[in-house]
């Protein structure tokens, strides 16, 4: 049997899907990764075949810097940058408009890219992360079924009254103006028309009109892989799911790292993990004042810093362990506590080991997953333009005092049945 998975050449995204591929791997299946050069190295230390297949301009190893992206691609990543710093309507509106030109990159060539490399490969089995709209579209094109993986809060498949981009829930420290919401919803409401009218024109391209959808961010594989702990999410939402399977988590396996190995035996004492992922991580400003809070609490902390500029954050106590890239799940699995973006892999790979959050969203679906985590009990989340020290170190203070029960019984469950467990006995 032959797995095909599909990611773009992305890290963050790579690294959940290639975990889920090692149960067909360990069960001595056959896996093969389309994906681009940049990751290339990730594919490798799975033990997995390569496809080369580029998705879109862009490309992130690990810690993504405006100035290593290709021309267009940078200044795009500095705008969204600089979007963050404004706010919350205006990071979600500059994010919207942006859909306009890089979610379907070339689309009918690309899409003719990734039915070459079906052809080739010849699968069994195909899992495809949900954002390659291009990937999709060809699946769908070439008449190939598949496995979609939601990498990140499920609204990023609407449902019902839904629309792409635009939060179904917001956390409590967030109070966003009637008028801005409303003038959002709009520019969301027609990017989703404009994107839909581009899916139907590549699939006129592909020769097959036919398939043309009424909504193209609906469109879903033959099922859903929801890279997200059902305990998470509302019961009522989850009745309009299509075909689903949450899977939990993709915590993947790290090498040893012998500088933290030796920093973890140094104490028993309690320490907080911090990382706001590779993108937002140039953030410096934010996870300044993060680090001045935690100073405060007088704990231990390990800092992932990221493309941050490390004059930014000032001096640092001599017992952290601060450096540019941490092996999280390492560190998570001995965290007292954690602060992060709320994005995917950090709130699962959270969760899984029972790890209360501190959460300071920016974008996309990480207000959703936010309020989720307040509203389940697992964590608090702050503005991170606004929050001071002072309302970071009360916050902090807050998740060290949540109650443990029901997380300890979500990492249970997580860990009982790791989420490539799931996958594969869903897929088979």
């Amino acid at each position: 049997m032959t797995l095909l998975i599909i990611s773009p050449d992305y890290a963050s995204h790579l690294l959940p899907l290639a975990t889920l591929g090692t149960a067909w791997r360990d069960a001595g299946e056959r896996v093969v990764v389309a994906t681009g050069e940049a990751t290339a190295s990730i594919v490798e230390s799975f033990g997995f075949e390569r496809a080369h297949l580029q998705l879109g301009r862009g490309s992130n190893p690990g810690i993504i810097k405006a100035e290593d992206q290709p021309k267009g691609e940078d200044d795009a990543l500095r705008g969204f940058f600089a979007a963050t710093r404004l706010g919350m309507v205006e990071t979600l509106a500059f994010q919207a408009d942006a859909r306009k030109n890089d979610l379907l990159w070339d689309p009918v060539n690309t899409a003719r890219a990734v039915q070459r490399v079906v052809d080739e490969v010849r699968p069994d089995r195909v899992i495809v992360d949900h954002l390659a709209f291009s990937a999709r579209l060809a699946l769908l094109a070439h008449g190939t079924p598949y496995a979609d993986v939601v990498l990140g809060h499920p609204s990023a498949l609407p449902v019902g009254g839904e629309v792409y981009g635009f939060p179904p829930s917001w956390p409590a420290a967030f109070d966003p103006d009637d008028a801005a919401l409303a003038a959002l919803r709009a520019l969301c409401d027609d990017v989703s028309a404009s994107f839909t009218a581009e899916w139907n024109a590549a699939l006129d391209g592909l020769g097959a009109s036919h398939l043309h959808s009424a909504s193209a961010f609906a469109e879903h594989g033959d099922l859903l892989l929801y890279n997200y702990p059902g305990e998470l999410h509302e019961r009522a939402r989850t009745a309009l799911l299509p075909a689903h399977e949450f899977i939990g988590s993709a915590v993947r396996s790290e090498p040893v790292d012998a500088e933290v190995e030796e920093w973890l035996a140094a104490s028993d004492e309690p320490f907080v993990y911090v990382s706001f992922g590779s993108f937002l991580s140039v953030r410096g400003d934010v996870l300044a004042r993060v680090l001045a809070a935690l100073a405060g609490l007088g704990l231990r902390v390990a800092v992932a810093t990221g493309s941050a500029d490390r004059a930014e954050l000032g001096e640092l106590p001599g017992d952290w362990l601060v450096r540019g890239f941490l092996p999280q799940v390492r560190l998570l699995l001995r965290a007292t506590a954690a602060v992060n973006h709320c994005g995917n892999n950090s709130v699962t790979e959270a969760m899984t080991h029972g790890v209360p959050l501190l959460v300071l969203p920016f974008s996309t679906d990480q207000f959703a997953g936010a309020a989720a985590l307040e509203r389940e009990g697992f964590g608090v989340s702050l503005a991170p333009n606004t929050a001071t020290v002072d309302e970071l170190r009360d916050g902090l203070e807050r998740v060290l005092a949540l109650p443990r029960a029901r997380l300890d019984a979500l990492s249970a469950s997580l860990l009982e049945t790791p989420g490539r467990e799931r996958a594969h006995r869903r897929l088979g």
